[in-house]
C-alpha cells in the first residue's frame, strides 16, 4: 500500500519544515563493536523526536475543508507534540487528549506548541475514548502509527540514511506500534533490497515478535517501562503487514539494557536520548544482535525525557560501573574518629558525596556510631580497594 515514492513525496513535503538530523560515525562503538556504527539522531529533530515527520505529513495531506475542522490525537508524550507543531505550522486547530497521569512537562510542552490539552481517564485507552468522541464531531484523528501517510513521513529516515551511507548493510530501530520500522523498512529496502532491517522492542511489550511468532496480532498486557515511547500492547495493523514482508529479524532488550545504554550515550556520545530511543543502542551494547565487519545505522527515534528519570538514569549508571558506592563505617563515638575516617578515604583518592553520622541507627551499639557515605570512585577495582583498605585499618562495615 505504501510505496518508495510515497515517501519521497513525503520527503519533499518535510523538506524545509523538519531537520534532516546528523548521521554520525562513532568510532568508540565501532571499536567496541568491531563494527562500522552510525546514530541517526532523530532525537535532536525538531519536538525531540521522529514523531514530527508522520504527524506534519498527515495533516499536510488533509482537505482544506479537513483541515479547518482541526486534528485530534492521543498521547501522553512524542506524538503529542509533533501533532501540536505541525497543526500550529498549519495554523488549525488541535487537541491532544492525555491520561491524567501524563507529565506535567509534556503537557506544557505540547501546549507550548499551540495545542489545547484535555486530561481525561486513567490510561491510554480511556483518553482514546474521549478522542474518538472528538472524531465524530468532525475533527481528524492523526493515529501515532497505524495510518499510511505516518508511516511515509517515518520512512523519510530510511531515505536520508542510506543518502548519507549508501554503503549500510544494517539498520537497527526501535518498535512499538510499527510505524517507524514499517516505513523506514519500505523506503530502504526500496532503495537497497539486500539491506537488513532490525527492531527492538522492550521486554513486557513484545507484542511484535510474538505477533510474528503466531502469525497473527496478539496483544500482550505490559508493565512499567522507562521506555514509555514503545510501551504499545499490540503492533498496528498496517505497520504488521509491512514487517512480515520486509523487517529481518526483532529482538527484545530489558529495561536495564536500556538504562545502561542510555548512559553510555550521555557520557560517551553527549546525546540526551530517551528510553525508547536507546533501544536499538541497547541491542547493540547488550550484544543481543552480531554486528562485526558490518556497516550499521542505528536510530536515536527520540530524546525527550525529564530531568528527574535522567537523573536516575545517571545514579544507576555510575552504581552499576562502581563509580558510585555506599558504605556504612561503625567507629567509636569518640572525638576524631571521623576525622580519621576522612582523612583515610581522602589518601584512597575517594571523593565524598554525601555523608551523615548517625549515634542512633538500628542494632547500634552504645558508644559507637555509623557513618553513612555516598562515595565517588573511578571503577569497580578501585571500590573494591576502597573497601578492602578500610577494613584493614579496623573499621567495621555494614
Amino acid at each position: 500500500m505504501i510505496t518508495l515514492e510515497d515517501i519521497k513525496k513525503a520527503a519533499r513535503t518535510l523538506d524545509g519544515i523538519i531537520h534532516k538530523t546528523q548521521f554520525l560515525y562513532t568510532s568508540t562503538l565501532s571499536q567496541l563493536t568491531g563494527g562500522s556504527i552510525y546514530l541517526k539522531t532523530e532525537n535532536l529533530q525538531k519536538t525531540g523526536s521522529f514523531k514530527v515527520r508522520g504527524a506534519y505529513y498527515k495533516i499536510a495531506s488533509l482537505t482544506d475543508g479537513e483541515r479547518s475542522k482541526g486534528v485530534v490525537a492521543v498521547s501522553a508524550g512524542n506524538h503529542a507534540q509533533g501533532v501540536a507543531f505541525a497543526a500550529s505550522r498549519f495554523g488549525i486547530k488541535s487537541i491532544i487528549v492525555m491520561p491524567e497521569f501524563a507529565p506535567v512537562a509534556k503537557i506544557v510542552a505540547t501546549m507550548n506548541y499551540g495545542a489545547e490539552v484535555i486530561l481525561h481517564g486513567k490510561n491510554i485507552d480511556q483518553a482514546k475514548e474521549k478522542a474518538l468522541e472528538l472524531a465524530l464531531k468532525g475533527m481528524t484523528l492523526i493515529h501515532p502509527y497505524d495510518d499510511p501517510y505516518v508511516i511515509a513521513g517515518q520512512g523519510t529516515i530510511g531515505i536520508e540514511m542510506l543518502e548519507d551511507n549508501s554503503a549500510l548493510e544494517t539498520i537497527i530501530v526501535p518498535v512499538g506500534g510499527g510505524g517507524l520500522v514499517s516505513g523506514i523498512a519500505i523506503a530502504a529496502k526500496s532503495i537497497k533490497p539486500g539491506v537488513k532491517i532490525i527492531g527492538v522492542e522492550v521486554e513486557g511489550y513484545d507484542s511484535l515478535k510474538i505477533s510474528l511468532d503466531e502469525g497473527k496480532r496478539v496483544c500482550v498486557p505490559g508493565r512499567l517501562t522507562l521506555a514509555d515511547g514503545i510501551a504499545v500492547g499490540i503492533c498496528g495493523d498496517i505497520p504488521f503487514g509491512v514487517i512480515k514482508e520486509k523487517v529481518d529479524e526483532i529482538v527484545v532488550v530489558s529495561d536495564d539494557d536500556i538504562s545502561s545504554a542510555m548512559f553510555w550515550l550521555l557520557e560517551r556520545a553527549k546525546y540526551v536520548v530517551e528510553g525508547a530511543g536507546a533501544a536499538g543502542l541497547a541491542a547493540i551494547l547488550a550484544k543481543k544482535i552480531g554486528l562485526a565487519g558490518n556497516k550499521v545505522g542505528v536510530v536515536l527515534s527520540g530524546g525527550n525525557i525529564d530531568l528527574s528519570m535522567l537523573q536516575l538514569i545517571i545514579d544507576k549508571g555510575l552504581v552499576k560501573e562502581g563509580r558510585r558506592v555506599e558504605v556504612r563505617v561503625i567507629v567509636p563515638d569518640k572525638p576524631g574518629q571521623l576525622k580519621g575516617i576522612l582523612e583515610l578515604l581522602g589518601n584512597l583518592g575517594v571523593n565524598i558525596y554525601s555523608i551523615n553520622h548517625n549515634r542512633v541507627s538500628e542494632g547500634l551499639t552504645s558508644g559507637f556510631a555509623e557513618v553513612e557515605l555516598i562515595l565517588e570512585t573511578r571503577n569497580r577495582d578501585h571500590a573494591a580497594n576502597v573497601i578492602s583498605t578500610i577494613q584493614e585499618n579496623g573499621y567495621i562495615l555494614r
